[in-house]
Parts: structure tokens; C-alpha cells; sequence
């Protein structure tokens, strides 16, 4: 299994029926693909749908219909369109559930950095701020380093998205909780050891006596 598909397949996990989540560009849009069976969502995307589905069938896709990032996108009967002010208004409003996004750092204190890297061209920041600060619980997907450089670390170096602290961090290592004493360990992937996990992270991570192994088949 990619390190992407072990991500996104934990994170599916955290989904519970009746919650109106938003998916971050790239690896977090993943998550459709793997919810638990009986477990019903509703996809919204910031620029104006609830109700998306990921990948139309082909000869159905419809330039009107795409995520944040531009990509293409069905919608579930019952969905809904509207303009992008409603769309932040209930983002700002406290009304989404859940948003999985994508980081590019993630510190001790469990703050995020994930919309730009100085001194390279970017479109905007997009909704990244909004949906840390509005959703009621922010789930971060990444993977633990980046060309051999920790993405976890003491301090974020790049600009943060928000300080308030995310809810859950999902690595292809590990999943690790950010509490106001720190970033407590909670689980390894399978086949990887506590050690490992440490080695590979830029700072300090509490590390319980009850480590558990993601549920997911290696």
C-alpha cells in the first residue's frame, strides 16, 4: 500500500455519518474513496457545492462542476450549488463538521503552515484559512517528511495558516493528537516502531505507554 492510499484510508476512519466535510486539494480528496461501509457524508467544496462526488463517469464531466483546485467533480442527488459567499458563510458560521487538508509543516504546538512557501508563485490562499478557524474539527493529512526533511517540527518556519491548533494530525507513520501539553503519539502505522516515528520527527512528541497500530492491513 502507497503512503498515500495508508493516509487517506485512516483518515476515512475519523468520518461519521451525517457529517458535512471539506477536502483539501490533493491527497485529502482521497478520503472519498475510502469510508467506512454505512458511513453516509455530505463532500462540500469552498467554492460552491454540497454534495460532491469525487471523479465523474467519463463523458459526464461539465466545466460548471469542479473542487477548489479546478478538478472535475459529480454531484449526489440532493446536492446543491450556490455562490462562493454562502459557501465561506457557512465555512465562517461554525456549520462544517470536518476538513481534511494537506500541510506542508505541522509544530509542537500543533499549529499549521500549509498555503505558501516564500518566493514562489502561488494563485492565493484560497480557503485554507477560513476552514482551519470555521470547521468545527481540522484534520491534517501529510507525509512525515519531505525529501528527507521533517515535516513536524519545533516551530513552523513557512507562514501559518492559523494559530489555533488542528485537531488530528494523519501521517504514512503515524497518528498524532496536538494537545496543549504537546504532540502525543497515539498510533503507528503498521510495521513501524515508535523509534522510527521519533527519528523522523523534528521535535519532541509524548509518547504514551499505550501506542496502538493504526487499524489498517499492511
Amino acid at each position: 500500500m502507497d503512503e498515500k492510499t495508508l493516509i487517506a484510508r485512516r483518515v476515512a476512519q475519523e468520518m461519521k455519518s451525517g457529517n458535512l466535510v471539506n477536502l483539501g486539494i490533493g491527497l485529502p480528496t482521497l478520503v472519498t474513496r475510502y469510508l467506512p461501509a454505512g458511513v453516509n457524508v455530505m463532500f462540500q467544496s469552498e467554492n460552491g457545492i454540497i454534495g460532491m462526488s469525487m471523479g465523474p463517469e467519463p463523458g459526464l464531466v461539465h466545466e460548471d462542476l469542479s473542487d477548489a483546485g479546478g478538478s472535475p467533480i459529480g454531484a449526489v442527488p440532493g446536492a446543491a450549488v450556490f455562490d462562493s459567499a454562502t459557501s465561506f458563510g457557512l465555512i465562517r458560521g461554525g456549520h462544517l463538521d470536518v476538513t481534511v487538508l494537506g500541510g506542508l509543516q505541522v509544530d509542537q504546538r500543533g499549529q499549521l503552515a500549509n498555503w505558501m512557501v516564500p518566493g514562489k508563485m502561488v494563485p492565493g490562499m484560497g480557503g485554507a484559512m477560513d476552514l482551519v478557524c470555521g470547521a468545527r474539527r481540522v484534520i491534517v493529512a501529510m507525509t512525515h517528511t519531505a525529501k528527507g526533511v521533517a515535516k513536524i517540527i519545533e516551530r513552523c518556519t513557512l507562514p501559518l495558516t492559523s494559530v489555533r491548533r488542528i485537531d488530528l494530525l494523519v501521517t504514512e507513520l503515524a497518528v498524532i493528537v496536538p494537545t496543549a501539553e504537546g504532540l502525543v503519539l497515539q498510533e503507528t502505522a503498521p510495521g513501524v516502531s515508535v523509534e522510527q516515528v521519533l527519528a523522523a520527527t523534528g521535535c519532541k512528541l509524548i509518547v504514551p505507554s499505550d501506542v496502538f497500530v493504526m487499524p489498517i492491513a499492511a
